[in-house]
């Protein structure tokens, strides 16, 4: 078993990420992952009740490390309602390196990828200038 991931983002942000990583690592994610993309507009209650199945799939023992775009948006609002659903973490501020980061180390508990996820997307973030 190993946690699996759920990206929660305005448009298509989390398929996207998914994506990009997914490609990095040669075509296959090493952790399970999911997308679930918002709009501004949507009923953050309707579509986390349209959405506990997933995160019920998704889990497979070992919890879902559940990022999303923006704290306080209306993904992020989503995400947190999930995450009450089962053994979850949420992190806001997604972005590749915290996912590439992430990806590199499918074998950490829930706990250690939510550090390593947050340290990632920390060093990810450069002044290039």
């Amino acid at each position: 078993m190993s946690v699996s991931i759920l990206i929660v983002s305005h448009g298509q942000l989390a398929e996207q990420l998914i994506q990009i990583a997914t490609s990095t690592f040669g075509g296959v994610a090493p952790l399970q992952c999911k997308s679930l993309s918002v709009s501004q507009t949507c009923d953050p209650d309707l579509v986390a009740a349209a959405n506990t199945d997933m995160i019920v799939k998704l889990d497979q023992g070992d919890g879902v490390l559940i990022f999303t775009d923006a704290y306080g948006s209306t993904p992020s609002n989503i995400a947190n309602r999930l995450a009450a659903i089962g053994t979850s973490k949420v992190i806001a501020g997604v972005n590749l390196p915290m996912l590439l980061r992430v990806f590199n180390y499918p074998e950490q508990s829930l706990n250690e990828l939510s550090t390593i996820a947050f340290n990632g997307g920390q060093d990810g973030i450069i002044i290039c200038s």
